[in-house]
Parts: C-alpha cells; structure tokens; sequence
C-alpha cells in the first residue's frame, strides 16, 4: 500500500513538472513571436528636445570695468641719509619701523664735535677779514688825504712857475730862477701822480678785503649748515621704513639710515595694454579721470578703497610693453606700500549695449537666438568687451529683446528644439565702494573675533583690525566676515 501511494505522488510531480515545462515553453515562444512582430513594423522616430537656459537680450547704456593688477607705492617719501661721516650719538624715542613720527622731528644726532670745531675756526677768520677790510678802509681815507695835499702843492707849484714866467718877462727875474720854479712844479706833479697810484692801491685792497670778508661769511653759512645738519629731521609725518641707524654706530658719507614714508599719500602703479589705455582717452588725446577701486585679497576676504586716475608714465621701459598707469588711492584704510593688489577702472559709458554670459558667445561672436517653435537659429553679435564671465555685446535692432542660449554645448545648433529654462540673468555688477557705519558693540564684537581668531597671519589681522577701527568699514569687508563666520558654523 505504501508503495503505492508513493508511485502516485511521484508520477503527480512529474506530470506537474512536465506542464510547467511547457508552460514555460510557450511563453518564450510567444515573446519571440511579439519581438518579431514588433520588429517587422514600421518605428515612429521623436524629435529629441533639449533643456537649455536662455537669457534675455536687453540693450542699455553700460560702463564697462577695466581689471588689472598693481602695486600699492606712496607718493611721498623721504630717505633719511648722513650728509657726512660720523658717530651716532642720538637716536628720537620709538626709532623703528612702523612708527609714527611728526613733521620736523629730530630722529638721529652725529657727533657734532668737528663741525663745531670749524665753525669756530671760520668765525675767527671771519673776525680777521672784517680786521683786514677796517684796516684797508683806514688806509683808503689816509691816502685820499695824502693825494689831496700833493694835488694843493702842486697847484702852488704851478702859481709860482707862472709868477716866475711873468718877473722873467718883466726882466725882474732870471731864466734859472724860471727853470728852478718848473722844476719843482714837475716834482709836484710827479708827486700827485704817485698819491693817486697809492690811493688806488689802497682801494683795490678795500675791494680785496670785502671779497675776504664774503667768502668767510660764505663758510661760516656752510659751517653753520653742516653743524646743522648733524641733527637729522623729517619734514612731513609719517611712519618710520627701514630703519638701520643703532646708536653708537658710525655712519659714513650719503648712507641711508631710515626712510619716512606717508601713508594717506598712497597710489597704485599698474600697466594696462595699448588698446586698453586708448579707451581712457579723450577726443583730445587726454587722460580722462575717471573713478574706480583698488581691492587687496586677504585669505578670503577682500578689502577696497576708492580711487581716480591720475596720471600715465610719459615713457615705455626697456623691454615692457603698454602703458604704466598711475591711480591716486582716496582712503587708503589698510593698505601698505608694497600690496599687490587688483585695480578696477569704470571705463566711459557705451550706448545700445547688453550684459551677456560669456558661454553664450562663441569667439567669432556667434550665438544662438530662440525663434518660432522654441528652436534655435544662428546669429552674429559684436563683441564690445569681456568682463571675466561675462560679455559685453552690441545689440543689432533684429536682435532686441529676443533671448539666446545662456551656455552653448556641443548638442545644441540652428535648428534644434528646446526646451527654455527662463530665469533672471545674475550678471556680475561692478563691486561697489559703499561704505557703513557700525555701533560700538557691532564693532566691539568683530574686533574680538578678529583678535581670537588664532589661524589667520598676523598681516591679515592687522589690516583687517585697522579697517574696523575707522568711522566707517567697507560693506564688502563685512560681507566677507559674515560670509566666513556662516562657513565656520557661527
């Protein structure tokens, strides 16, 4: 019995195992049987449609921004030098770099002992010119007398040869006593002629005597002037720059020992190219003044003061190319001559131009406009300027307030269809110069931020410390500060 019933249920199984075999059988076969169907038929091709982002095309009056590297110089400076040899005797309290230093301080002493030494010596000679010319004047008056008595001798020389003439003709005297008179009125003369030799000697000897005396005059200015300059001073304030002057230290000839270097008197020198300082003149050939920024990077952060156009080197160095321009820096908070730093130009406003994404311009100024059917066609524009990432192009009238495609790809071409992804076009403005005022707690609570942050270089705190100390903080400055404090978690 049990025998039984196990052949039944092993012939079941089998039987089941059998249809589910063919079962699975005629599904194959009825799969492939659809594929071969679905394959004989004819496919509908679909048009492929792209997602793309387009922006409008808005035409206005724009001013272009020139961007250029440069480096911050001072305008006026003053190199401490030794006029001549000597000992350092002195140095003015807090002699060092970054100190500040108030116009006409005395900042080095040499040792004053040999220029005072011939100051003495040339005002003893001064006291012998000024005996000399007293002692030639005297002798002048003496000899001026000496000839005024020999010219009245003379005179009753001449009386008594003229009386003798007279008697001789009369028969009264004889031809010696004639001769005898002429003769001495000869002597007389000859006597004159000598006194006024003398007299002239004497003046010559009185001009001799002045020329000493203004000579000696002139070395006792100079020796004055180097005693003087044995005492070293600044003329205008400033701070102190490579100071190297130690006293005790000998000091030789025109050795530098400090520069003073004023630091509200600050501009930046940078080179532009040939083509970008023609757009900076006028119809005369002038240089226009216009307005722009000097940025200084900061780890991150940036700090900007205004500045204007000056002025552009009359000259084109050896081996260099363009021009080397000048821009006068307005409120230099924070910056140091020797910064390298990005200068912003605000070239003059262009008419009927647009703000475009660089992507969307090919270089030959191709771009790709949405027509009818959202598909693209092929146009042309004029490139007027390059702004970093972003363009800057003439608007022809076909092209007015149509949108073309924000970042061209290698899939998208004239006779596309896509799909318009439209949104407002976040162009880069130029950076403002705007500056904010702050509280006494806002500014209290920056400071020690700034002061408790261990990781940033002490150049950096410095300067951002100083911009946070003035009446009124760039905006940019604060941006970047909220900015870092979000990244570092608050």
């Amino acid at each position: 019995m049990r025998f039984l019933t196990r052949s039944l249920v092993a012939v079941f199984l089998g039987a089941l195992a059998l249809g589910l075999l063919a079962y699975a059988g005629n599904m194959v076969r009825e799969t492939l049987a659809e594929r071969a169907e679905r394959d004989a038929r004819p496919g509908v091709v679909r048009e492929r449609v792209f997602t793309a982002r387009v922006v409008p095309i808005t035409p206005g009056e724009m001013a272009p921004t020139l961007s250029a590297f440069g480096e911050v110089v001072s305008r006026r400076t003053l190199e401490l030098r030794a006029t001549s040899a000597g000992r350092i005797v002195e140095l003015a309290d807090g002699f060092e770099d970054g100190a500040a230093v108030s116009a006409g301080q005395v900042l080095i002493r040499l040792d004053p002992a040999d220029a005072t030494a011939a100051r003495d010596i040339v005002r003893i000679d001064l006291s012998r010119a000024e005996a000399e010319l007293r002692d030639a004047q005297s002798a002048l008056e003496l000899s001026r007398l000496d000839r005024a008595e020999a010219e009245a001798q003379a005179d009753l020389r001449r009386r008594a040869f003229e009386r003798r003439q007279t008697l001789t003709e009369r028969g009264v005297a004889t031809e010696a006593n004639v001769e005898e008179a002429e003769l001495a009125f000869a002597n007389a003369r000859a006597a004159v002629i000598a006194r006024r030799q003398a007299e002239a000697q004497a003046v010559a000897r009185v001009s001799q005597a002045q020329t000493g005396l203004e000579r000696q005059r002139i070395n006792l200015s100079e020796a004055e002037r180097r005693v003087e300059e044995t005492r070293i001073s600044t003329t205008f304030a400033g701070v102190l720059s490579d100071t190297t002057a130690v006293t005790g230290g000998q000091a030789s000839m025109n050795e530098r020992l400090a520069r003073v270097i004023d630091p509200d008197a600050l501009e930046v020198s940078f080179r532009l190219s040939t083509a970008q300082y023609l757009r900076l003149l006028d119809d005369t050939g002038a240089l226009i003044p216009t307005l722009g920024e000097v940025a200084l990077e900061l780890g991150g952060l940036e700090i900007t003061t205004p500045a204007r156009l000056s002025r552009a080197s009359p000259s084109v160095g050896d081996g260099q190319s363009g021009r080397l321009m000048f821009a006068e820096m307005v409120a230099a908070r924070g910056f140091r001559p020797g910064d390298f730093v990005t200068v912003r130009i605000t070239e003059p406003v262009l008419d009927n131009v647009a703000r475009v994404p660089s992507a969307a311009v090919e270089a030959g100024g191709g771009v790709l406009v949405l027509g009818d059917e959202d598909r693209l066609e092929a146009d042309t524009v004029e490139v007027v300027r390059r702004q970093g990432e972003t363009v800057l192009i003439r608007v022809p009238p076909r092209l007015e307030g149509r949108e073309i495609v924000a970042a061209r790809n290698p899939l998208l071409g004239a006779g596309i269809r896509v799909r318009p992804q439209r949104e407002e076009a976040r162009l880069a403005a130029p950076p403002s110069n705007e500056m904010v005022s702050l509280d006494p707690d806002q500014r209290a609570a920056l400071i020690a931020r700034i002061e408790a942050n261990t990781r940033m270089p002490e150049r950096m705190r410095t300067r951002i410390l100083s911009a946070l100390s003035q009446e009124q903080v760039p905006a940019r400055l604060l941006r970047r500060l909220s900015e870092a404090r979000q990244r570092q978690g608050g």
